[in-house]
């Protein structure tokens, strides 16, 4: 799919320069706009929920306001595990928290992708399975001490050192757990293109 029959003017609403990256690599052209949010998940929403329920909300900062031929994309991921969300850690001290967490274990990364024009809005998520091999206190404070932890969900980047030694096993899409299912993300915006008629 090229953007040169698109019949909309992409919208990003995404600081993540993974997620720009990935839409840049798919060929897509689009400008990124912020709508900064209050990204506190209600008692009321799952943890499995959590990141279909944030990009939703992330969207609709726009409604109403966008023009017949934009369309804005917005995401969100969240790392579970046991039963728990983790969103982007504060500080050093909650990263390793974080990282002792999965250390061993298998746990999920859910991304939620929100497709809004004034049109029309679509939901979907897709969810990766991700197994990290025991992980020493060296390894935990050198990641945290080399790398940006603070600005990814779980407090790591599978792209990244941590990723290389640490993941032992992933079953799902590995552009998911970089924060944006890329995949899906194409069958999204299929479904946005006028049918042909005949």
């Amino acid at each position: 799919m090229s953007t040169t029959d698109f019949p909309y003017r992409i919208i990003l609403a995404s600081q993540s320069p993974r997620r720009q990256q990935l839409l840049q690599e798919l060929g897509l052209d689009f400008r990124v706009l912020i709508r900064p949010i209050d990204e506190s998940i209600p008692p009321t929403i799952g943890a499995m929920e959590a990141a279909a329920y944030l990009a939703d909300l992330k969207a609709g900062e726009f409604a109403g306001t966008l023009a017949g031929d934009e369309l804005v994309i917005t995401a969100d991921t969240v790392v579970v595990c046991n039963d728990q969300a983790l969103g982007k850690p504060a500080d050093a001290a909650e990263a390793r928290q974080m990282l002792d967490l999965l250390s061993g274990r298998t746990h999920a990364v859910i991304t939620g992708v929100c497709m809004l024009t004034a049109q029309r809005k679509c939901v979907a998520e897709d969810v990766t399975q991700v197994t990290f091999k025991k992980l020493s206190t060296e390894e935990i404070d050198h990641y945290i001490e080399h790398y940006r932890p603070y600005d990814k969900a779980g407090a790591y980047g599978i792209q990244e050192w941590i990723g290389m030694i640490g993941i032992a096993r992933i079953e799902g899409s590995y552009f998911n757990v970089m924060g944006l299912p890329v995949h899906l993300l194409y069958e999204m915006l299929h479904s946005f293109r006028p049918v042909a008629a005949g």
